[in-house]
Parts: structure tokens; C-alpha cells; sequence
């Protein structure tokens, strides 16, 4: 039984994307591996808060059918760079249920551990439902401080959080939190003033997030803000050279209760479409890192939507903050031309001239390359964004559709395989694309 320290996956769990034919073996070797990464590991594998993805790749791999094998493979290949837990702190840990002491503990990082088994107890006595209701989403200050940092780190903290929540793992949800509390708050300067703004507008003027991209680009002052040499590009960039005019647009998307299973596959489609589309036409296909992590996020809103605990105002509330923070993602890489047609007329590397090569390979090959996860996640969620996308393809507001999804799927993983390097980073700026190798004649 999975409880707030053991994790226990079983064959017959329905993540919310997953292949048939999950094995209780490969169950029982990814509780294994999980097990030893939370008991042993930090959850930021350098002092620079570089995080540690190993739980993410083991759960999108199990779900995408990895062997045991497979699964202690890319194990291995990620342990060896992480960092040991520190000690605890029992005082510490007693001093937390004090809301005041918690307070004074947020933001550092050597007290992972103590947030760690801090929330593991509260999961414990209250279950983790509630605990989440308590920290995370019951509008008092705490739960609002924590709201914030779940947004930060590029998305990681509730990234963490929604594949605990998935999977049904206490102990995946208590590092999520644990997680959160290290992280900082700065991205609260704009989601905060933004949600106020979108209050003062009539819902009518609501935009799609499409048509929010568009207006960004064509805001020259907002979309060349942020420069090359900033060392956070939203923070250093459009918080400090154009804050009134990101969270102008931000303040124009918004979410209601009545519409929340359309408006999340709409943030799905979007956030694929401009992470997809944002390319070279010169250079090999590659994805942009931080746009990426917009796509691997999003199928966790699907999975929050399904909560019962959870309540809609607050599922419309945490789809809004994805759905400006995207925005602010797109514009802080210089809001490049989306090219689509890289999608619609991509020929993927192992496909016939007619057909692409099948989900099913596509997942048997990111399974197996050398990955932290990063990519293993984003085919998962490219490919569940085919499935809540499809009911309304008909509508402008949905980019992607159709045959383009088994293409963006080889897309991504040709990338991948492609060689070095990986990712681009910052898509927008024509230095990210300077180590990109050029496309070959034949394909430009």
C-alpha cells in the first residue's frame, strides 16, 4: 500500500496517459528505484537547484510500458550525479507546525528534508487531500506563499505534484510540497497582479491563448524585453522592461468553471503549438528547452480537473496561472515566428514516404534513449494532447490537429536523437541556434 513514505505502484493503476500491458514486475521495480531515490536522494541534485527528475522519467516511462530492466537502466544513468539527503532536523520539523517558524524556513534549500518528512507526517494523520487543501489551496497566506512556488523553477514543483497525484503516491505529493517550499517566490510579481487585473475585465473579453501569442508578438517593447545575457529571462527581462504590458495580456485569459475541460485542452494545444513550431528553418529540428517544460506540465491539468477534493474555482484558478504563465514563457525567448508548416510538411528520419513511424515505436524508442526524463515526458504529454485536443480541432483556437500529432510524436524523438545539442534554449534568439547543426540541403 502506497502510503506517505513507501511508494507502491500496482499494474492495474490508469495513470492518465499510459500503453496497455503494464507488468506488476515493472510495478514493482519502479517502487523499488522510487523508493531509494526519495529515501536517499535531494530533490535538487546540485547546490545550484538543478532538479532532480528521476521520479518524473521512472513513472513516464512505467506508464509508457518500460521493462525492469529499462526501468533500473536509466535508473542507474541518473543516480550517479544526484545529491545524498542531509540530516534532519527534528527540531526543525517540530518548529514548522508553528505558521509563523514554517515561514522562516521557506526558500532554503537545506531544509528539503525537513520539509520532506514534515509533510510526510501531516499526510499521515490528515491524508494527502487534505493536506493539499490545507497548504496549497485554502487561500490563506500560507497556502497562497506555497501556491506561488509551486509555479516556480519553470514548473517544476507542480509538475512533481501532478505526477503524485496521478499515480495516486502520498510520498511523490509529500516531495512535491517539500519541493515547493525550497523554491522562491518571485514569479507571484506577476501572477498575482495578473489574476487582480483579469478580475477588473468582463469575462466576455476573454481571448484564446492563440490570439494572446499573436498580440504578444506584434508588441514589439513586450516581445524583444528580455535579452540574451539575462540570468532569468521573465524575472530579469519582462518583469523589469515591459511588467505592465505581460501582465496586460496575461489579465485576458482567464477560465471559467463551465468550460474547464475545453479551456485545458486548449492550454495543452496551445502550449504544443508554439513549442513546436518555434524553429530555425536553416537548422535541424530541435525544441526549446524552457517551452518544453510548458508541454510536460500540461497533462497534470487533466488529472487535477478529475479531483473530487479539488474544487473548480480552484481548478479554473491553477489553469489560469498555467495559462499566463505559457504566455510569459512564449514572450520571454523573444516570441519567435511559429512556423507550423515545420510540423504539418515534417518527413520523420525512419517513416515511408507515406506513413510516420507509430505511437508504439515512438514510445519503445524514448523508453531507451539516454534521457533524464525530459524527453520521455514530453512525447507522453504530445501524445495525450492528441486525445483531449481531438473533440475540438474544429475551432481556430486549436492549432494542432489531426496527422500532425504522429508527426510532432517523431518529431521530437528524432530531435532527441539527432545528437547534440539536446534542446535549444531560448528559441527567439538567434545565438540559441549558433551549435545547432544546419539541415541538410536536401531538406531546406
Amino acid at each position: 500500500m502506497a502510503t506517505s513514505s513507501v511508494v507502491k505502484l500496482s499494474a492495474s493503476q490508469h495513470p492518465e496517459f499510459y500503453v496497455s500491458g503494464i507488468t506488476a514486475e515493472s510495478a514493482e521495480a519502479a517502487s523499488k528505484l522510487l523508493q531509494e531515490n526519495h529515501d536517499q536522494h535531494h530533490i535538487f541534485f546540485n547546490e545550484s537547484g538543478y532538479h532532480n527528475h528521476i521520479a518524473h522519467h521512472l513513472l513516464t516511462i512505467f506508464a509508457l510500458g518500460a521493462s525492469p530492466s529499462t526501468l533500473k537502466k536509466q535508473y542507474d544513468a541518473n543516480k550517479s550525479y544526484q545529491r545524498p539527503v542531509v540530516a534532519l532536523e527534528r527540531s526543525v520539523i517540530d518548529d514548522m507546525h508553528d505558521p509563523d517558524r514554517f515561514k522562516s524556513y521557506l526558500g532554503k534549500e537545506k531544509y528539503y528534508r525537513d520539509f520532506l518528512v514534515f509533510f510526510e507526517k501531516e499526510i499521515e494523520q490528515k491524508g494527502w487531500e487534505n493536506v493539499l487543501n490545507e497548504y496549497v489551496f485554502a487561500g490563506d497566506e500560507r497556502a497562497e506563499d506555497l501556491l506561488v512556488r509551486m509555479y516556480a523553477g519553470f514548473l517544476h514543483p507542480i509538475i512533481h505534484l501532478g505526477f503524485g497525484v496521478e499515480f495516486q503516491q502520498p510520498a511523490i505529493i509529500a516531495e512535491a510540497l517539500a519541493q515547493a517550499a525550497i523554491h522562491d517566490t518571485w514569479i507571484g510579481r506577476f501572477l498575482l497582479p495578473a489574476e487582480e487585473a483579469a478580475k477588473k475585465i468582463n469575462v466576455s473579453k476573454s481571448k484564446s491563448l492563440v490570439e494572446l501569442l499573436a498580440e504578444i508578438q506584434a508588441d514589439k517593447k513586450l516581445s524583444t524585453a528580455a535579452d540574451w545575457d539575462d540570468g532569468n529571462k521573465i524575472r530579469d527581462g519582462l518583469l523589469k522592461r515591459a511588467p505592465n504590458e505581460m501582465i496586460k495580456y496575461a489579465s485576458r485569459y482567464s477560465v471559467q468553471e463551465s468550460e474547464l475541460d475545453e479551456k485545458v485542452a486548449e492550454m495543452t494545444n496551445t502550449a504544443i503549438y508554439y513549442t513546436s513550431s518555434a524553429q530555425n528553418p536553416k537548422k535541424l529540428i530541435k525544441f526549446d528547452f524552457y517551452y518544453m517544460h510548458c508541454v510536460n506540465a500540461s497533462i497534470f491539468f487533466s488529472t487535477f480537473l478529475k479531483q473530487g477534493w479539488l474544487s473548480n474555482a480552484n481548478k479554473a484558478r491553477i489553469l489560469e496561472w498555467k495559462g499566463r504563465l505559457d504566455l510569459a514563457m512564449y514572450a520571454s525567448r523573444r516570441s519567435p515566428d511559429l512556423l507550423i508548416d515545420e510540423v504539418t510538411n515534417y518527413q520523420p528520419k525512419n517513416a515511408t514516404k507515406d506513413a510516420s513511424e507509430s505511437w508504439a515505436s515512438i514510445f519503445e524508442r524514448v523508453r531507451n534513449t539516454d534521457d533524464d526524463g525530459h524527453a520521455a515526458k514530453l512525447v507522453r504529454a504530445v501524445a495525450h494532447g492528441q486525445v483531449i485536443s481531438e473533440p475540438y480541432e474544429g475551432k481556430d483556437s486549436f492549432k494542432v490537429k489531426k496527422d500532425m500529432w504522429l508527426k510532432l510524436g517523431n518529431m521530437v524523438i528524432d530531435s532527441v536523437e539527432a545528437g547534440e545539442p539536446r534542446w535549444v534554449r531560448s528559441a527567439g534568439f538567434s545565438q540559441a541556434w549558433d551549435s545547432v547543426p544546419e539541415r541538410p540541403r536536401a531538406q531546406l
